[in-house]
């Protein structure tokens, strides 16, 4: 499944990606380094109501952020394996807990630990067509 998108169209591609998602959580974003995976991240956050300041987890690996569901404070987690060399540098900074902890989880660079991965991750690939054209490819297992 496929959407071709302008950046300036995001928040609507964030509200289509979170439509087709369904009640899958735990999403793996594939993209070259400046596809827009952390824009979308940040897109996909505002439109989950979240008021955390949304960033790049670059240098922190895992950012934490919070948003309400039925009256419920819930978290998301936006984490970034770009820097881990392995798969166990990945378990040993809770990247595994995160991914089944029943939270969302949107996973930049997730070719770092696919071992990782549950079964229902749906693989979202980013691809730039243009100075600001951007194709969502979203994959399951």
């Amino acid at each position: 499944m496929k959407k071709n998108y302008d950046i300036q169209e995001i928040t609507m591609a964030a509200q289509w990606l979170l439509r087709q998602a369904g009640e899958k959580k735990i999403m793996a974003l594939h993209g070259e380094m400046g596809a827009g995976k952390t824009t979308l991240v940040r897109a996909i956050c505002q439109q989950m109501g979240t008021r955390d300041a949304v960033s790049s987890p670059t240098f922190s690996i895992i950012n934490e952020y919070r948003y309400a569901e039925n009256g419920t404070e819930k978290s998301i987690f936006h984490i970034d394996l770009y820097r881990l060399n392995s798969e166990y540098e990945a378990i040993n900074v809770g990247v595994e807990d995160r991914l089944y902890s029943g939270n969302y989880c949107f996973v930049e660079w997730p070719q770092k630990a696919p071992a990782l991965f549950p079964e229902e991750t749906l693989h979202i690939f980013l691809h730039r067509i243009g100075e600001t054209a951007r194709v969502i490819e979203i994959r399951e297992n």
